[in-house]
């Protein structure tokens, strides 16, 4: 594979480093976590000024028309500074949803608003006990006269609290775990009958429980085919994984090189503890763990967007089991090299620790991933 980045890849990318550089300081995202909004607007149309929410989506509404190879130098920087602004909900998940279902018209509508940061969006498909099963949909839509009345609860989806619109899979016909018959909508987050239980997630960005409660939409709502929504949420759900592990790397990045400065000044018995030998052996075996990282997650980006769905569903399923795995023990060997300095809030390295922790939940744990690979390579 040619991992070489292009031109416009490399200006991309040396963008958003600088930006997060200068402008995302630690105690900078602190003070954006603990605002009233608990992530910055202004900074948001900052992200829609440098054409950043747009750099996967067509050049016609506005975007760069790239792939996810434009989408990972965008999250990895993002990684590295732990940016809490709904990057990952809006222009990834719900970008690329509108782009593969969406009508003409929809696209129209809705992606010149998104590139423009004009509009936030957020994937609402999880729900109580469906675990990581995208077709464990009990949400119901029903059709009354020429819409739909949709009525049922969704969790755990991100940027819940911020968004103008959710995209929500509901059951059209068939029963629950039936890949046939489940729907996508778009419904206004201020729609009669919507309601969300925001809360803090563990990374110190913001999520919601969804309810629905009797929603009248109209046929414009639906997105994609009617009962066919399934294979788009699959494909949208393995872009959000293949982009979580960019920017998983990105902390991972980080989490090693601020342990790799903190033992060469940290003194114990008069020497840097960078001495011990023990301690070497430990970075060492975090340095390999962010390398090989960083070569699988360029292997996923370019395989995420694959029109082989058993090929980018395997490609996903093992950088993300593998990363998963990689990013718990580089976030626990950072913590615990630190000592109890490194759980305590005002330094970034506990932070890096629970954002990568909760990398390793989102959107399917290690378990998971590594039986659904065994699954598609019988």
């Amino acid at each position: 594979m040619d991992f070489n980045l292009s031109d416009e890849q490399k200006m991309i990318r040396d963008a958003v480093e600088k930006f997060v550089r200068n402008d995302y300081a630690f105690d900078a995202r602190r003070k954006i976590v603990d605002s009233k909004d608990g992530f910055s607007r202004d900074i948001w149309q900052q992200f829609a000024e440098f054409g950043w929410l747009g750099v996967a989506l067509p050049e016609e509404y506005g975007g760069f028309d790239g792939s996810m190879i434009e989408t990972m130098q965008v999250m990895e920087p993002f990684g590295s500074a732990m940016v809490v602004e709904p990057y990952l909900s809006t222009a990834v998940l719900g970008g690329n949803a509108i782009n593969l279902a969406g009508t003409a018209e929809q696209k129209q509508a809705l992606l010149p608003q998104l590139i423009a940061g004009e509009l936030i969006l957020a994937l609402a498909y999880h729900e109580e006990g469906s675990r990581y099963n995208l077709a464990d949909v009990n949400a119901k839509a029903e059709k009354t006269g020429n819409g739909y009345t949709i009525t049922g609860g969704k969790s755990v989806v991100l940027a819940a609290p911020w968004a103008d619109k959710f995209i929500v899979s509901a059951r059209t016909s068939g029963s629950p775990l039936s890949e046939d018959g489940i729907s996508l909508f778009l419904i206004d987050a201020k729609a009669t009958g919507v309601s969300v239980t925001p809360y803090k997630t563990m990374d110190g960005s913001c999520g919601g429980n969804v309810r629905l409660e009797g929603v009248q939409v109209d046929s414009g709502a639906l997105l994609g085919t009617e009962g066919q929504g399934l294979s788009v949420l699959e494909a949208v759900v393995d872009m959000g994984t293949a982009a979580a592990c960019a920017e998983a790397l990105g902390a991972m990045q980080s989490a090693y090189q601020k342990t790799l400065e903190y033992v060469k000044t940290r003194k114990q018995f008069g020497v840097p503890i960078g001495s011990f030998q023990v301690l070497q052996h430990r970075l060492v075996d975090m340095f390999s763990a962010v390398e090989m990282s960083r070569s699988i997650s360029y292997m996923v980006a370019m395989r995420a967007a694959s029109n082989d769905p058993v090929e980018r569903k395997k490609a996903v399923s093992a950088a993300k089991a593998y990363m998963g795995d990689k990013a718990r023990f580089v976030a626990q060997q950072s913590v615990q090299i630190h000592g109890g300095v490194g759980m305590t809030e005002e330094l970034d390295i506990g932070h890096y620790f629970r954002r990568l922790t909760m990398f390793g939940q989102l959107f399917g744990s290690t378990d998971h991933h590594l039986q659904r690979f065994a699954d598609l390579s019988e």
